[in-house]
């Protein structure tokens, strides 16, 4: 059995789905929304596998519920704009249906549903929470076999891995698409600082600065030790007043 969440400003086009949703025993609706806000809120509450999403909705929009989630579900987009299909077809989202569409087309959908489709909604949220131009509160990163949101606050320190970057935050470790000098550009650098070419630590978890030979390292909240490169020294000595 599957849960299934159903998101739509409109009262018609969450019936519809409803009613196709008849044929498929194994899904079962746990939950609706008619608007953004709402439809946050019963997602993280019930973490179902599959939503069937509207885009263009008052207030938030499909894409911008996307990084609210503390989980990612696989997600059906469901809307009456073509205008948005091009978006969710370059990163393979499980499908996209425009509106109004037969029960056949629905079918299809639902056909396309793969247990490990909920990656390829990952780097649509992904791009859209970078694509603003002021800093992110979140990021969305891989946890396990899950991608989940993370606070950027609540990230104590990135750590380059290869072409992708390991995120630390008080107990858990994360793994970004993104490498460490992408991170870097994309978060405060007032909170977020590099202090090794594969390292960048939030100001805020650093609790103590301990003399190490001619650097410094870093005591985190979180029991990690850092080590400050000699070439990043500086940042760290105009920071001691």
């Amino acid at each position: 059995m599957k849960k299934v969440v159903i998101v739509d400003d409109e009262k018609s086009g969450r019936a519809l789905i409803k009613e196709y949703l008849e044929n498929h025993e194994d899904l079962i609706l746990v939950g609706e929304a008619n608007n953004g806000v709402d439809a946050i809120a019963i997602i993280n509450e019930f973490s179902p596998d599959l939503v069937f999403m509207d885009i263009q909705m008052p207030g938030l929009t499909g894409f911008d519920v996307l990084e609210h989630l503390n989980e990612l579900p696989n997600i059906i987009f469901s809307t009456a704009y073509d205008k948005y299909a091009l978006q969710a077809f370059d990163v393979h989202a499980v499908d996209y249906l425009l509106k109004p569409y037969t029960r056949d087309r629905f079918d299809k959908a639902i056909s396309k549903l793969q247990p490990d489709s909920v990656k390829n909604i990952a780097p649509l949220a992904d791009q859209h929470i970078m694509a603003k131009t002021d800093y992110p509160d979140r990021m969305i990163v891989e946890k396990g076999t899950k991608y989940v949101t993370l606070a950027t606050n609540d990230i104590f320190v990135i750590e380059a891995y290869g072409d992708y970057s390991k995120i630390f935050d008080k107990r858990d470790s994360y793994l970004s698409n993104r490498g460490i000098g992408q991170l870097e550009e994309k978060l405060n650098p007032k909170q977020f600082l590099r202090i090794h070419r594969s390292t960048i630590v939030n100001l805020l978890a650093i609790v103590e600065v301990a003399k190490y030979g001619k650097s410094y390292m870093l005591h985190l909240k979180n029991q990690q030790k850092v080590k400050v490169s000699r070439s990043y020294v500086d940042k760290i000595k105009d920071l001691i007043i």
